[in-house]
């Protein structure tokens, strides 16, 4: 089964997504830098605080608590250095912390001496530089696991749609060099199984085929931002959460077949939206 992430600073829709199944509550406190390769973007571009990091950790009974950091840094107005940061993000009950925007061993160094074994590590491929030396990256001693970000990425390439990486074999590079260290990894986010520009339940099957063990549920999975009601949240996590878990069973009956069939249709699809 896949580690399914959630971003939101609300405790009780963690609490929500906690209790339908949602294995990791995802606190995002990346804002540095992040306006200038989104801005504009139909993007979710959040700030959330340590402050949330603590209230999201008090609320939550057995979901883990992941923290993405800013990108290192030493000096950014008056926001403590990646250093500072860390070390209060672990104060505050971080389990997981995530690293994004790298584009050099020395930053991942930097970023696991930071965290010193305290908390679970996880770094966030999303720029080409990364990807390039990912082979590098993995043979780094303290990765606990490694996520690919399809968003910063496609943007990085100047590609129309993220989940062009999928098609073009990228994804499939990627994930064959991290898996060769034993690393997990996952990749991207996931709407709703009959929702998305391609619809989630072909992209789970991507994860299958792959051998991912993680994946962001999406704001389209469920736009907080537009549903207030908690009943109605609290609805769409308990049904939706179930329908992956079901989908995710069934396809070990899939065969190898099966699974490049689905590859063929999201190749079709994705140069159907790119071609649009």
């Amino acid at each position: 089964m896949l580690n399914l992430m959630y971003i939101t600073k609300n405790p009780e829709i963690a609490q929500i997504a906690e209790n339908a199944g949602v294995d990791w509550i995802f606190v995002d406190m990346e804002f540095i830098g992040k306006d200038s390769r989104q801005g504009g973007l139909d993007t979710v571009q959040n700030h959330h605080t340590v402050e949330d990091v603590a209230n999201i950790k008090a609320a939550l009974q057995k979901a883990k608590v992941l923290v993405r950091v800013n990108p290192i840094h030493e000096d950014f107005s008056d926001y403590p250095a990646s250093n500072e940061e860390i070390e209060e993000v672990i104060n505050a009950g971080a389990d997981i912390i995530m690293l994004p925007f790298f584009k050099t061993v020395q930053e991942v160094e930097a970023f696991i001496s930071y965290v010193q074994g305290r908390a679970k590590t996880c770094l966030l491929v999303e720029t080409p530089e990364s990807a390039a030396i990912l082979e590098q990256i993995i043979e780094i001693p303290g990765i606990d696991m490694i996520h690919i970000g399809l968003n910063d990425m496609h943007l990085a390439l100047k590609m129309k749609f993220m989940f062009q990486l999928l098609a073009n074999g990228s994804v499939d590079k990627w994930a064959s060099i991290i898996k060769s260290k034993g690393i997990p990894f996952g990749f991207g986010g996931l709407a709703s199984l009959d929702g998305g520009a391609i619809p989630g339940r072909m992209i789970l099957k991507e994860h299958y085929r792959l051998g991912s063990q993680m994946v962001i549920v999406s704001r389209a999975f469920c736009n907080t931002d537009k549903i207030k009601d908690l009943e109605e949240i609290q609805q769409i996590f308990n049904e939706g959460i179930l329908s992956i878990r079901n989908l995710e069973k069934g396809m070990t009956s899939l065969s190898s077949e099966d699974l490049k069939s689905n590859h063929d249709a999201v190749c079709v699809a994705v140069k159907r939206i790119v071609n649009y």
